[in-house]
């Protein structure tokens, strides 16, 4: 299995009254990516915090969605290390939609774009590079 990213998406609910308003503010979102490594262990039950590795070693940036309209209103946050997850587990992901149980089915699929030029943009890290 091929290594994969998760995307945690937060916004601040305090400073912003919904989702779309946050968006569209240059500090509207915060973004924790998790790589998904494959291995044949799964978890036994879901505790949120078996989705984030043991080291909390990241890299962060300004950056944008990576869906249209691409909005560039996140602070990536990218952990270092992977999280090990098996194909079941990968599969679950994989049946997610992006619409509610009311709303005509939409697979969350091809939620990502390529790696983008820098333009400028600074990548820190919590450990020393």
């Amino acid at each position: 299995m091929s290594l994969k990213l998760l995307h945690l998406v937060h916004w601040n609910a305090k400073k912003y009254t919904t989702f779309g308003e946050a968006v569209a503010a240059p500090d509207g979102l915060a973004v924790i990516g998790v790589f998904l490594e494959g291995t044949k262990a799964e978890f036994r039950s879901f505790n949120p915090s078996t989705l984030l590795p043991p080291s909390k070693k990241y890299w962060t940036y300004a950056g944008s969605l990576t869906t249209p309209p691409l909005h560039e209103s996140v602070t990536w946050i990218v952990l270092k290390e992977a999280i090990q997850i098996s194909e079941k587990q990968m599969e679950k992901f994989r049946s997610l939609l992006f619409t509610t149980e009311e709303d005509e089915k939409i697979p969350m699929v091809n939620n990502f774009r390529p790696p983008q030029p820098l333009k400028g943009r600074v990548i820190r890290a919590s450990f020393k590079v």
